[in-house]
């Protein structure tokens, strides 16, 4: 996938000069460190070329041109830890003292339109995660492993779900060819028939909790019944774990046999996140994987670092949330 746009080098350094004006620790105070980049951003110190990109990719999103957008040679912060596979979020706590690529994250985040989404059970709570190798998670389906993922949706089991995600390539091995790959929901409905989406769209389905999720809280199980159609082209699905409920309609498990067939045929995008690259994409409009399409050295391959945000659509999403902010921290939901 060609990136919507890419910085030139002059353009990065003056974004990484105006970012590096913000020292909140956003692991310690999200609000005061989200206020802060507003701050930023009502100064008009970020060049226009990054402001008119993130225009770009939000008139896109709205008008249905793509769900998917990168941004390439984006600044990075000057040092980059090696993270510990053992706990690799206590170790970036540790080592990690600027924060360059999560101002960066937020500001893209603000100029698009999407304010960010995080989960007080997980992270601490962290507005900022990372897709990274657990050694525990290894060879699980889970973006903590090593591996390979099939398409879905991040926490597909789950009642609140992010409406967009951001990766931002903080380390990235050049020699090892790993992709993510997007399909849109509008590109699945053109191989589903209007009576196979009509099944899709009644609860007759179920989800089970990822490895990480049931780690963290062993009460979940199974997702309660629901739909995996929803919305015009919204798709909750966890490839090969998303099944029929008990005692359903077998026409639910025909449309469930034909979702499979339409997305082996729908037409696919594929984007290798390099370090620099930002790349959003809709997570409910929309089904990603990993691919490993070459890795040369596995050790090197699992050193792979991407920086993680999730969003909602808009400001009217989030404030369907009002009220029920966790410790009132706009944001961060429960579940």
């Amino acid at each position: 996938m060609q990136p919507t746009y890419t910085l030139s080098d002059d353009e990065r350094d003056l974004l990484f000069a105006a970012l590096k004006t913000i020292t909140n620790n956003p692991y310690h105070d999200y609000p005061a460190f989200s206020k802060a980049v507003t701050v930023l951003r009502e100064r008009s110190l970020v060049p226009a070329a990054f402001v008119t990109a993130c225009e770009t990719i939000r008139r896109e999103r709205e008008i249905g041109v793509s769900d998917a957008h990168a941004l390439r040679n984006c600044p990075l912060d000057t040092e980059i830890p090696i993270l510990d596979y053992e706990d690799p979020l206590a170790d970036k706590y540790a080592k990690k003292k600027t924060f360059i690529g999560e101002t960066l994250m937020e500001l893209f985040a603000q100029l698009v339109g999407t304010p960010l989404l995080a989960y007080a059970s997980r992270f601490n709570g962290d507005f900022f995660t990372d897709v990274v190798a657990i050694n525990r998670y290894s060879g699980k389906q889970t973006g903590f492993s090593d591996g390979e993922l099939v398409y879905h949706n991040d926490r597909t089991a789950h009642r609140v779900r992010a409406d967009f995600i951001t990766l931002l390539g903080m380390r990235c091995p050049t020699t090892e060819l790993v992709y993510t790959g997007f399909v849109e929901g509008r590109a699945l409905l053109a191989h589903l028939s209007p009576e196979a989406q009509g099944v899709l769209r009644r609860p007759w389905f179920v989800t089970p909790f990822d490895v990480f999720s049931r780690d963290n809280n062993r009460t979940l199980t199974v997702s309660e019944a629901h739909p995996i159609l929803e919305n015009d082209h919204s798709f909750r699905y966890l490839d090969s774990h998303t099944t029929v409920g008990p005692d359903v309609p077998v026409e639910a498990k025909d449309a469930l046999l034909a979702l499979k067939d339409a997305l082996a045929r729908a037409e696919k995008k594929r984007h290798r996140i390099l370090v620099g690259d930002l790349f959003s994409f809709a997570n409910q409009d929309g089904l990603h994987n990993r691919e490993k399409i070459d890795v040369q050295d596995t050790q090197r391959a699992k050193s792979r670092w991407l920086l993680k945000t999730y969003a909602f659509r808009d400001e009217s999403r989030a404030k369907q949330h009002d009220g029920t902010w966790v410790n009132g921290v706009r944001g961060l939901v429960a579940d």
